[in-house]
């Protein structure tokens, strides 16, 4: 992946900075893996808003990603590259030997044309998934599972790895990029190498119409608003709120630990790193 700059033509893009594309392949994707999916604007199925500042944005369709790689033994073939406007990372679409079209996370260095394996028969290469039983340590890995067979579910955005530490009988502890070891149950499936377009991080949006694009509305603080739509809100001239920063809601905003106590919090080995 490479950056593009533009000329300062006009003040937008004067700091825009946006990916070449020169990995992927072809523009269109798979039919028979895409379907259409249907715009919230940030409301739940009363019609309620839950998540502010969500709604409008360009019409996207779902590409459907192999997220379990469950399927065993099968020769794969890179046939494109793709981009995907639901994810931060490139997508492949890979040819199965027995006819199965499949899109799978494009892992860093993996290229139109090459081989792909799953199962703890497949060699040790970027692209390949296995158990991490099979995964040496200090291998590094992405789309790693946290229950057998339900899919990978950590390690997904683009440039993100974590690394094989360690192994008991029963677990394998993986350290993430935040630092936070945890323990990983060994049947769980992981991909190797790092997940692809690592670049993302130094894009420059340039513009606010670009995140009107992706759907994201303004963001408005709650100290500029009236009291009688945030707590915050309303005073004589500029105010910092004068009380707690709290949500529309009540709810205090920095502090309060909000992590819910039923997540797997014993699994983890090393706290994350604090900022």
């Amino acid at each position: 992946m490479g950056l593009k700059s533009y000329k300062p033509n006009t003040p937008s893009l004067r700091n825009m900075v946006t990916s070449d594309y020169s990995e992927v392949t072809r523009a269109t994707s798979e039919k028979s893996l895409t379907k259409g999916k249907k715009s919230t604007g940030g409301r739940n199925n009363q019609g309620r808003i839950t998540t502010r500042f969500r709604g409008g944005g360009v019409k996207r369709n779902y590409r459907q990603i192999d997220f379990k790689r469950n399927k065993d033994g099968v020769p794969a073939k890179v046939a494109h590259i793709e981009y995907d406007p639901n994810r931060t990372s490139r997508i492949a679409l890979l040819h199965y030997a027995d006819g199965e079209k499949r899109y799978i996370l494009a892992p860093e260095g993996v290229k139109q044309g090459d081989t792909l394996l799953n199962g703890d028969t497949a060699e040790f290469k970027p692209g390949n998934s296995m158990t991490l039983a099979r995964i040496p340590q200090g291998m590094t890995i992405h789309a790693i599972e946290l229950v057998p067979g339900q899919g990978a579910v950590m390690v997904r955005s683009a440039g993100q790895s974590a690394t094989v530490r360690g192994k008991t009988d029963k677990y394998a502890q993986v350290k993430l990029q935040s630092g936070e070891v945890r323990l990983i149950n060994l049947k769980c499936r992981a991909t190797l190498g790092a997940v692809g377009n690592s670049e993302h991080s130094k894009l420059r949006i340039g513009k606010a119409g670009k995140k009107r694009y992706q759907g994201k509305r303004p963001h408005v603080r709650g100290v500029a608003m009236n009291p009688v739509d945030h707590p915050m809100g309303g005073g004589e001239g500029r105010t910092s709120g004068g009380s707690h920063p709290v949500s529309p809601w009540g709810q205090l905003s920095k502090g309060k630990k909000t992590r819910n106590p039923r997540k797997s919090t014993k699994m983890i080995v090393e706290k994350r790193k604090k900022k």
